[in-house]
């Protein structure tokens, strides 16, 4: 059995509290586990130890389950797929003193939510707010499903009546919650939170955008808050990372993606240190390197790859090609046929 939670557990230390100081990311798995051992394994070390809840499974099949979670001061996120089940806290697991506000959202897939008499199904990126000093049932019953913890006194100081916010639908096309999911995104991409540096602002901004998307706020417009320029710096980045091989794409056509003006975009990059054009010109240029260095049968046309990537004017790739790697696209491409 030793050796079994010794799989279970992949990494770290376990640090639930908001009030630890460093940075904890760490996943658990079933998924090597003798099946079964991963019933009464899933309960006890993930659910009575970590998440302090009773855990049900309601499927017949198989249990299987995947967590990941990141916790630092002030913010516990938990991410969740696997077989359905139901995660319940009662009078005998509150006694933990945990007082936390969460946030359940239902990423593509289904989940559950009853507490203080009322249930509701979340659907594809809908959210709600839950509270962790109360009794409450989560049931997980597909896709996958993120977990935020933050402490009561970081909402109390945002928004008023915090416990009234509780059961509360929250859309997923509300514009507080999109922004939020960016800004998660980003953070999580970037290893903000575990940058000493940067965690405390990143954690606050994750506070003030929560407090937003569990309020009913007005639309958020073209705000300076610091979290509001944040995340929309992280919503366009983001619109930009998938679609920057288009060639049509322009500052234009993702400020009005992200509801925004054009000059409000081009502000939010500037002060990032970029332009619009610097970082789409990257992305494609760190493409076209990579399957120049790649293509090592030349079969496929320099003016093709310049074309897949976005660039519609072969001579302006040229000349940012060399001026970005020294090279021309050519002499990457034979280099990268050298080492096959």
């Amino acid at each position: 059995m030793e050796q079994a939670v010794r799989i279970f557990i992949n990494a770290g230390r376990v640090a639930m509290s908001t009030g630890a100081t460093d940075f904890v990311s760490y996943r658990f798995s079933t998924r090597e586990l003798p099946e079964r051992f991963r019933i009464p394994i899933w309960r006890e070390k993930f659910g009575r130890t970590i998440v302090h809840a009773d855990i049900e499974p309601s499927s017949e099949v198989p249990f299987q389950a995947e967590a990941a979670l990141h916790a630092v001061q002030g913010l516990r996120m938990l991410s969740l797929k696997g077989s359905a089940m139901c995660f319940k806290r009662s009078q005998t697991n509150i006694v933990d003193g945990d007082d936390s506000i969460g946030l359940i959202v239902s990423l593509p897939g289904r989940s559950q939510l009853s507490q203080r008499g009322q249930e509701f199904d979340l659907r594809g990126g809908d959210a709600m707010a839950i509270l962790h000093s109360e009794p409450v049932a989560v049931t997980y019953l597909e896709g996958l499903q993120l977990g935020l913890a933050l402490p009561r006194d970081a909402l109390t100081s945002r928004v008023s009546d915090v416990d009234d916010l509780a059961m509360r639908p929250i859309h997923r096309r509300t514009e507080a919650l999109r922004l939020l999911m960016a800004y998660l995104r980003s953070a999580l991409k970037e290893g903000a939170l575990a940058a000493p540096k940067l965690r405390d602002a990143v954690v606050g901004h994750i506070h003030d955008l929560v407090a937003l998307a569990i309020s009913e706020h007005a639309a958020l417009g073209e705000s300076n808050a610091s979290a509001i320029v944040a995340a929309r710096h992280s919503a366009a980045l983001d619109h930009i990372g998938a679609h920057f091989q288009d060639p049509e794409l322009t500052l234009e056509v993702v400020a009005d993606r992200q509801g925004i003006s054009p000059r409000y975009l081009q502000r939010l990059m500037a002060a990032s240190g970029t332009s619009f054009t610097g970082r789409v010109n990257e992305l494609r240029l760190q493409r076209a390197f990579k399957l120049l260095h790649e293509s090592h049968d030349g079969a496929r046309r320099i003016s093709d790859i310049a074309l897949e990537v976005g660039f519609s004017d072969i001579s302006y790739f040229n000349r940012l090609f060399r001026a970005r790697f020294g090279e021309s696209p050519r002499r990457v491409r034979s280099a990268g046929k050298g080492q096959w």
